[in-house]
């Protein structure tokens, strides 16, 4: 599974977080908006993961 990361960086002398999937991210200027996302994306990819390798019951 890809790791979702969190990568703060500083753009015109301020600091913002992305969040990154793979090669796909979102930029938050909040580092708490950008965590609450990331554990929520988190949480989502483990889910539809597990959801993926169950055996089908039909």
């Amino acid at each position: 599974m890809v790791d979702v990361r969190i990568e703060p960086f500083e753009k015109a002398g301020r600091t913002y977080w992305r969040v990154r999937l793979g090669q796909r991210g979102l930029t938050f200027q909040e580092e708490l908006a950008a965590r609450a996302f990331a554990a929520q994306l988190h949480l989502r990819m483990g889910w539809l993961k597990a959801r993926s390798t169950e055996p089908d019951e039909s």
